[in-house]
């Protein structure tokens, strides 16, 4: 989904899809016939995988607000940027968790950087895994659940077939544009976004600008869980 030609192709091909499978999300996209569904991205700082996970675990449990003060913070620490690996091995904890992180949160990315800089764990190709092979590598850290990689995939490697269930953002939108009178589950929203595939990203960009912006693109949703 990056500004190159084939996204000019791909992006009516995806809307047209959508509003054939699912007269939902139909009237969203011809609601907002502007919408560029990765605007968002240029209000984030340019992030690699492991910067991106740093974003998705410091927003584990906190509103959008928290989130950006807390980013902020870490991210002075480090000459206004998010952290490599070994830049976040080389400072001392104690200022991570002045800047906001919980002592889990810290363990847990010290815990993500150790495996990233002794060779366990490698971004390069864990960037190129498929989806559900990079899920299960990540998820595999304490402290790092499914919500977490999904939001990275968005944020830093851009997969077009990304959902997040868990996000309660995101089933707040499902439940008030679908008009349930329930806030649906996790495996419901799973069942409603199954006929949005290979363009679940869109979709759910789509329903993230429905909850927050109206008018315009979506911010990063968070939710209460990793």
């Amino acid at each position: 989904m990056s500004e190159d030609p084939s996204r000019a192709a791909w992006l009516p091909q995806a809307r047209s899809y959508l509003r054939g499978a699912d007269p939902v999300l139909a009237r969203l996209i011809d609601d907002r016939p502007d919408f560029d569904p990765r605007a968002w991205l240029a209000r984030l700082p340019p992030m690699d995988l492991y910067g991106a996970l740093v974003f998705q675990v410091t927003g584990q449990q906190l509103s959008v607000p928290a989130t950006r003060r807390t980013v902020a913070r870490v991210e002075a620490l480090f000459g206004g940027r998010l952290p490599a690996p070994a830049e976040l091995l080389g400072v001392d904890p104690a200022q991570l968790r002045a800047a906001g992180l919980s002592w889990r949160k810290i363990g847990t990315l010290r815990d993500l950087a150790e495996r990233m800089t002794d060779g366990r764990l490698n971004q390069d190709a864990l960037s190129a895994l498929p989806d559900d092979e990079l899920m299960a590598e990540l998820t595999a850290i304490p402290g790092i659940g499914p919500w977490t990689v999904q939001g990275a995939l968005l944020i830093a490697l851009q997969r077009e077939d990304v959902v997040l269930p868990g996000d309660l953002a995101l089933r707040k939108s499902i439940q008030a544009v679908y008009r349930l009178d329930h806030l649906p589950s996790q495996q419901e929203v799973l069942a409603i976004a199954e006929k949005w595939r290979p363009y679940r990203s869109l979709a759910t960009s789509y329903l993230f600008s429905a909850a927050f912006e109206p008018a315009g693109a979506p911010p990063v949703a968070r939710q209460a869980s990793s």
